[in-house]
C-alpha cells in the first residue's frame, strides 16, 4: 500500500532539514516514488513555508537566513581574526582539540597554523574547509575530519555518521562557534544537525570555549547547544554591550575581549 502523502511529506521535510539540501532524484529513490511526486510534495512544503525549492532540489527555509561560510568571512572580518588569534593562544603543544565550523573557526585554524611553536597537536573538526586550512601544518599537526553528511552552506559534516567517531574521542579543549549567546537562554544555533554535533562534543571535552563575535551576543536561535554554565570562557571581539557583558560574567562565564589583546 502506498504511503499517505502527509506521512511522505513529513519524511521528506525531515530529509531536507537534516541534510541542508536534498536533490529531487535522491528523495525519489529514498522514498520510492517518482520525481513528479517529489516535486509536487516539495511544492506543497514550500507553500507551507518550511522549505525553499532551488535548482535540482530543496533547502530548509531557515537556510535563507544562514549565510554561506564565504559570505560570513566577509562580515566583521577584523573581529574574527582577533578572536582567532586570541583563541589560538589558549592552545599548547601535545593537546587534542576540536574546532567547530564557521568563519570564526576558520580564523582560529589559520592562526594555529601560523604558530610555528606548536607541535604534536591533534585537531579534530567537522568542517572540510577547516581541515584544508590546517593542511599546511601537517605533520606538526594531526588533522582528523569527522564523518557525516555534507552541508553545503558551511561545508560541514553532520550526523548520523559523525556521532560514533566523536564518542570514541576525548578533547582537551573544544572551540565552539554559534549564532546566539544569551545570558539566560543559553548558547544556540540556526541549524539543528550542526547543533547536535556541538552538543555531543561538549560531552567529550575537558574545557569548553565559545568563539563568537559581538553580533552573536544577546541573540537566540532555534537549536540549543547548551547553557552558559556549560562553557568556561568566551572569546569575542567587536562592539560589546557593557550590560550584556556583565550579565554573561554574572553567569560565571569568563569573557576574553580579543580586540584589547590585539597589537
Amino acid at each position: 500500500m502506498a504511503e499517505p502523502a502527509a506521512v511522505r511529506r513529513r519524511r521528506l521535510e525531515g530529509l531536507v532539514e537534516s541534510r541542508g539540501f536534498v536533490r529531487v532524484a535522491d528523495a525519489s529513490q529514498e522514498l520510492d516514488v517518482s520525481d513528479v511526486t517529489i516535486r509536487g510534495d516539495l511544492h506543497a512544503l514550500e507553500l507551507g513555508g518550511t522549505i525553499v525549492r532551488v535548482h535540482g532540489g530543496a533547502m530548509p527555509a531557515e537556510a535563507l537566513r544562514e549565510p554561506t561560510l564565504e559570505q560570513s568571512r566577509g562580515r566583521d572580518s577584523a573581529a574574527k581574526r582577533a578572536i582567532g588569534r586570541a583563541a589560538a593562544g589558549l592552545v599548547t603543544s601535545g593537546q587534542s582539540i576540536f574546532i567547530d565550523v564557521g568563519s570564526t573557526a576558520m580564523e582560529l585554524a589559520l592562526a594555529l597554523g601560523e604558530r610555528r611553536d606548536l607541535h604534536d597537536l591533534v585537531v579534530v573538526t567537522s568542517g572540510l574547509t577547516i581541515a584544508l586550512a590546517l593542511e599546511p601544518a601537517v605533520p606538526r599537526f594531526s588533522v582528523v575530519v569527522t564523518g557525516g553528511m555534507l552541508r553545503p552552506l558551511q561545508h560541514s559534516l553532520v550526523n548520523p555518521f559523525a556521532a560514533p567517531m566523536l564518542d570514541a574521542l576525548q578533547f582537551d579543549i573544544a572551540f565552539i562557534s554559534c549564532n546566539g549567546i544569551h545570558p539566560h537562554r543559553g548558547v544556540t544555533n540556526l541549524n539543528l544537525p550542526e547543533a547536535e554535533i556541538k552538543t555531543r562534543v561538549l560531552g567529550r571535552s575537558r574545557r569548553h570555549v565559545l568563539i563568537a563575535d559581538a553580533t552573536k551576543l544577546g541573540r537566540t536561535e532555534v537549536a540549543v547547544i547548551g547553557g552558559i554554565a556549560d562553557f568556561e570562557a568566551l572569546v569575542t571581539a567587536g562592539s560589546v554591550s557593557p550590560t550584556l557583558l556583565a550579565d554573561l560574567q554574572a553567569q560565571g562565564l569568563r569573557v576574553h575581549l580579543a580586540d584589547s589583546l590585539d597589537p
